[in-house]
C-alpha cells in the first residue's frame, strides 16, 4: 500500500498536460492541478486511517481491487466508495474506483480469449503496485447520427492505425476523462456497440500517462476557487476532466486487451457501465446526506425550523436520499454472479433505477435547499470583507439570525458552494450526464426488466389464461 507522498511523487514523470493554453511541468505543484492531485491523495490516506483501515484494505491490498464474489463484497465496496467521497467533502476521489470498474469488466469480457492473461497480469500489476487509474471511455463522436466508420474524420473514435509485430499504434481522442492528469495509468475501452467493418475501432488497452503521444488538455471549469471562507469545498477539492488525445501512441501487445472484436467491444462498454453506475450511486450518497444536514442547519440558523413548509421539504429530502441509498444497497443484494469467472456484479435493473432516481430528482432537491437557505447564497459578503477588521463587526452584527453571524455565514457559504457557484454547476451537470445520461439509464431499465411474469399475472387475473 502506497501512502499519499509516494503517490504524489509518482506523478512527476514528464507527462504532457496542458492547462489554460500552457504546458504544465509538475501537476503536483501547479496552483490549480495541485489541488486535484492532493484531492486524489485522499484515496491513499484512507488506507492509513485507523478509523477506516479495515474497510480500505483487503488481504493486504486496496479493497478497491478486491474482486467481488458476493453481495457482501459489493456492499463493502460501496461503503468504501461512500467513505472515500465523504472524506473528499462530497467530491468523489475516483482514482481507484473507476479503474477497478474497468478491470472487473475486462476480466469478465475477455474470459476465454487470448487477451485474458494480459488483463489478469495488468490487474495484478495495478493491485500489487497500488496504482491510480483513469478510464477513458467516451469518444468525442463527431456527428452522433453516424457510427465511427461513417464519420468524415475517422479519428473521432479512438482507432487502430497500425498493427505491428510488437504492438499496435492508436490515434483519436476521448472526452470527459476524469482525473487523468493525476493518475498512473489510463485504461481505454470502447464507448458503444460496433458493426461489421468497424474492427479498427474495437480496441481496448492501457498505457502509462507519460507515454509519448498521450496529450491531456484539461478543462478549467473550476478555475480560481481560491477562497476557503466563501468556497469551503471547491477551494480545497477539485477534479480535473480532460480531452485525452492519442497522437499515434504505441501500445505493446501485453497492454492490448481487445483488437478487432466488434462483438466484445459493445459487451465491454455495457459491462463497464454495470459496475460504474453502481460506483456512481455509491458516491452520490454523501452529497445527499450533506443536503439534508445543511437544510436542517440552515433552517435553524434562519429561525424557520418549525415552519410546516420547511418540515415538508426536509421530509422530501430525507425520502429522496434514503430511496437512493436503499436502491444502492438493493443493487448489491440482488447481485448476479458471472458463471464463467465467478465475479459478482450489481443487479443492472436496480442499479439503473437508483441512478435514474438520483439524476431525475436532483434539481428538485437543490430547489428545496435553496428555498430554505434564502437569497444570501448569492448576495452575501466575500472573504476579503470578512477578513477586514473594520467590516467584520458589521457583518457579524447584521448577518446574525437565530445563530451568531459567523455560524450562519459559514453554513450559507457551504450552501453557496454546493448550490450556487461553479462547483454547484459542476455537480448539476454530473447529476444528469456522468456515468450515463437519463435516457441511457431509462433504456437500461427497459432492457433489464422482464415484463413477462407481470404480464402473465395480469392475464391470469383477467381470466385469460388458465
Amino acid at each position: 500500500m502506497r501512502d499519499a507522498s509516494a503517490y504524489l511523487a509518482g506523478l512527476r514523470d514528464g507527462r504532457e498536460v496542458w492547462y489554460r493554453g500552457e504546458r504544465v511541468e509538475d501537476v503536483t505543484t501547479h496552483p490549480e492541478l495541485g489541488i486535484a492531485a492532493r484531492h486524489g491523495a485522499l484515496d491513499f490516506e484512507l488506507a492509513h486511517d485507523p478509523a477506516v483501515k479495515d474497510l480500505a484494505i483487503t488481504d493486504g491490498y486496496s479493497t478497491f481491487f478486491a474482486l467481488p464474489r458476493s453481495a457482501a463484497d459489493l456492499r463493502r465496496r460501496s461503503s468504501l466508495i461512500e467513505a472515500s467521497t465523504a472524506h473528499g467533502k462530497t467530491l468523489v476521489v475516483l482514482l481507484k474506483e473507476i479503474g477497478s470498474d474497468a478491470l472487473f469488466a475486462l476480466l469478465r469480457v475477455t474470459h476465454g480469449t487470448e487477451y485474458n492473461d494480459r488483463v489478469q497480469a495488468f490487474y495484478e500489476h495495478c493491485r500489487d503496485n497500488d496504482l491510480a487509474l483513469a478510464t477513458a471511455q467516451t469518444d468525442v463522436k463527431g456527428d452522433r447520427s453516424k457510427g465511427p466508420s461513417a464519420q468524415n474524420d475517422p479519428d473521432l473514435y479512438v482507432r487502430i492505425v497500425e498493427r505491428r509485430e510488437d504492438g499496435i499504434v492508436v490515434t483519436g481522442a476521448k472526452v470527459h476523462t476524469s482525473c487523468t492528469p493525476n493518475v498512473d495509468e489510463i485504461i481505454v475501452i470502447p464507448t458503444r456497440a460496433l458493426a461489421e467493418g468497424e474492427e479498427d475501432w474495437a480496441v481496448a488497452f492501457a498505457v502509462p500517462v507519460a507515454t509519448p503521444g498521450v496529450k491531456l488538455l484539461c478543462s478549467d471549469y473550476l478555475h480560481g476557487a481560491d477562497d476557503p471562507w466563501t468556497q469551503p469545498i471547491s477551494s480545497q477539492h477539485k477534479m480535473i476532466e480532460t480531452l485525452t488525445i492519442f497522437d499515434n501512441v504505441f501500445v505493446p501487445w501485453d497492454r492490448v486487451f481487445l483488437a478487432g472484436d466488434t462483438r466484445r467491444a459493445g459487451q465491454l462498454a455495457l459491462t463497464f457501465v454495470e459496475y460504474h453506475r453502481f460506483t456512481a450511486v455509491s458516491y452520490k450518497l454523501p452529497l445527499l446526506d450533506a443536503l439534508i444536514g445543511l437544510s436542517v442547519a440552515l433552517a435553524e440558523a434562519n429561525g424557520i425550523a418549525r415552519a410546516s413548509h420547511v418540515r415538508d421539504k426536509l421530509t422530501w429530502l430525507i425520502g429522496y436520499a434514503e430511496t437512493v441509498r436503499g436502491l444502492t444497497h438493493m443493487a448489491a443484494e440482488r447481485c448476479r454472479i458471472d458463471e464463467a469467472t465467478g465475479i459478482a456484479y450489481p443487479d443492472p435493473l436496480t442499479t439503473n433505477i437508483a441512478k435514474w432516481t438520483f439524476a431525475r430528482d436532483y434539481q428538485e432537491a437543490v430547489k428545496h435547499v435553496i428555498d430554505i437557505a434564502g437569497g444570501l447564497l448569492v448576495t452575501g459578503p466575500g472573504g476579503p470583507d470578512w477578513r477586514s477588521p473594520e467590516l467584520r463587526p458589521l457583518l457579524e452584527k447584521y448577518y446574525a439570525g437565530a445563530l451568531p453571524g459567523a455560524e450562519r455565514l459559514a453554513l450559507l457559504n457551504l450552501a453557496s458552494d454546493l448550490l450556487a457557484r461553479n462547483y454547484a454547476g459542476y455537480q448539476s451537470v454530473l447529476a444528469v450526464h456522468a456515468e450515463g445520461s437519463l435516457e441511457a439509464e431509462k433504456l437500461m431499465i427497459w432492457r433489464s426488466y422482464d415484463a413477462q411474469p407481470a404480464r402473465a399475472y395480469a392475464r391470469a387475473l383477467a381470466g385469460l389464461d388458465s
